[in-house]
């Protein structure tokens, strides 16, 4: 593969956009923002802003399919979607369901991630959401397959997964939370979710190794001030990142504001999103109960939301009409969740030796050229 120069463009590095070139070589970016000598066939971006690729680790589906169903086609259906839309790498996340379907999920998740077809988003991780959750707060999962944390159940299935298991959820009341927090940290990110534990407990968790936390606001008791509950405890330790679904639906954009200022620096958007991503209205399927899809709003049969229909790129650019800053959202969907998946080295910034996986966008980041590996898509 030839190299190629880049010239003329404002590139997103360190978390602000600057005017100057980069190089893709061997599917890789190099010579970022050189001021040197250009060498190799060159392209003029005439101005254009270019980010990295964004990185879902947090997204059951899309195109009518689900990580969950454990099929390699399926995937491989998903992945070109979200190539497409921007969406470069992701961490596709299970439910709670049965360990043999997971099991059988994570291994077609390990066979796409160590073929990498061309032309497909990267599957980089994958977000084991559940079983470890309370019946409470267990929202749209499925309250039939609930249990406590279990450590070996866990290092099995990550073995099985080949250490793709990169996030691990867990609700922090639960009997076995806190050692469970403590012996997988040393495998994944921990983080908190479906849970309708207190401050104590939560903080508990957390200063055993939970270092994350699943759709802020949604799954969890909301702020009280004689109760701050898990978004009290997890916004006052610098080391908790949190997510959130800007999907317009999961939370609204005022406490998208509220989360900027609770977490600041420390968000990171995902887009939660399900099978009927993409899809028409109608009726989908989610961990065996029936999803209704209406005006791109996902509920269960009981009003319940679900998860999402919108994609990340969709759910970027709403974030900065709710308010965040274009840079800011820009982290937010790239280096924030290259990091929370040990991913850095790999994917999330315009940096030398990473991945060539970029957007050329506008200013307002309208997206106009998706890359991976350098090749268009």
């Amino acid at each position: 593969m030839e190299k190629i120069t880049y010239i003329n463009a404002n590139i997103f590095c360190d978390g602000e956009f600057r005017y100057g070139s980069f190089a893709v070589s061997k599917g890789r970016f190099e010579d970022v923002l050189n001021e040197g000598s250009i060498e190799g066939r060159t392209v003029d971006l005439d101005g254009a802003f270019v980010i990295p690729g964004l990185i879902d680790i947090h997204t059951h589906g899309n195109s009518g399919e689900d990580f969950s169903d454990g099929s390699y086609e399926g995937i491989e259906k998903m992945a070109g979607y979200l190539a497409r839309e921007g969406i470069t790498s992701f961490a596709p996340a299970s439910m709670t369901l049965p360990y043999e379907t997971l099991e059988k999920a994570y291994r077609a998740g390990r066979e796409f991630h160590e073929k990498m077809p061309e032309g497909h988003s990267r599957l980089m991780g994958i977000n084991m959401e559940g079983p470890f959750f309370s019946m409470k707060r267990k929202g749209a999962q499925n309250g039939a397959y609930l249990k406590d944390p279990d450590i070996e159940a866990f290092k099995r299935l990550f073995e099985i997964s080949g250490g793709l298991i990169r996030i691990v959820d867990i609700a922090a009341e639960l009997n076995g939370a806190e050692a469970f927090a403590k012996e997988a940290s040393g495998m994944c990110t921990v983080s908190i979710a479906h849970s309708d534990a207190g401050y104590e407990d939560a903080k508990k968790v957390i200063e055993a190794g939970a270092t994350h936390i699943t759709h802020l606001f949604n799954a969890m008791p909301g702020i009280h001030h004689r109760n701050p509950g898990i978004i009290g405890a997890a916004s006052e330790n610098e080391n908790v990142t949190a997510e959130l679904i800007c999907d317009g639906y999961h939370v609204h954009e005022s406490a998208v504001r509220m989360a900027l200022k609770l977490f600041p620096g420390r968000i990171c958007i995902i887009s939660d999103s399900l099978r009927c991503c993409g899809m028409p209205d109608g009726e989908y399927e989610l961990g065996g109960q029936t999803v209704y899809l209406k005006g791109s709003l996902a509920r269960l049969e009981d009003g319940t939301i679900a998860g999402s229909a919108t994609n990340l790129y969709a759910c970027m650019l709403n974030a900065v009409r709710f308010g965040m800053s274009r840079e800011e959202a820009v982290r937010a969907v790239t280096e924030i969740p290259a990091r929370e998946i040990g991913r850095s080295d790999e994917i999330g910034s315009v940096k030398d030796g990473l991945y060539a996986d970029f957007v050329v966008c506008d200013k307002d980041l309208t997206k106009k050229k998706v890359f991976i590996g350098g090749k268009e898509i």
